[in-house]
């Protein structure tokens, strides 16, 4: 019985190890059937630059981190409207701020309760597509 307690433990973290993909792999995410291609912002200065200056986004950019917090964003330098998705380690979205370009000093700060993730996409894709605190988000190769 312990043999096919261990078996069965075995194949089971085997499997999780599997299913496990490598953030450098993420390239898109998907949340209610809506597939979005990513930039990743892996490292603090990709995250420090964020889309600032970017007049056209075609897709979403996602931050990664290694733990989950609570996150602060801004639109400084930013020039277009971004719904800010901040997701949390169990891949659920925790809450959503609609952020529009930071016209003069002092920019809002867009906080978040604990993330791990957050997805930059276009202002009012959210709305548009029906995507609301508490769905879920896949990240896929």
């Amino acid at each position: 019985m312990k043999k096919l307690i261990l078996l069965f433990l075995s194949l089971l973290f085997l499997l999780i190890a599997c299913s496990q993909i490598n953030v450098s792999e993420i390239r898109y995410a998907e949340i209610n059937n809506q597939k979005i291609p990513l930039e990743l912002a892996l490292t603090s200065e990709q995250q420090t630059k964020g889309l600032m200056f970017v007049k056209n986004l075609t897709g979403g950019m996602l931050f990664i981190y290694d733990d989950e917090a609570q996150r602060n964003f801004w639109m400084k330098n930013t020039v277009v409207p971004l719904d800010m998705i901040f997701i949390d380690k169990n891949y659920r979205i925790a809450t959503i701020h609609n952020a529009l370009p930071c016209k003069a000093e002092p920019c809002k700060i867009y906080a978040s309760p604990k993330a791990m993730y957050v997805l930059e996409v276009n202002g009012n894709f959210t709305v548009k597509n029906n995507i609301n605190v508490g769905d879920k988000v896949l990240f896929a190769k």
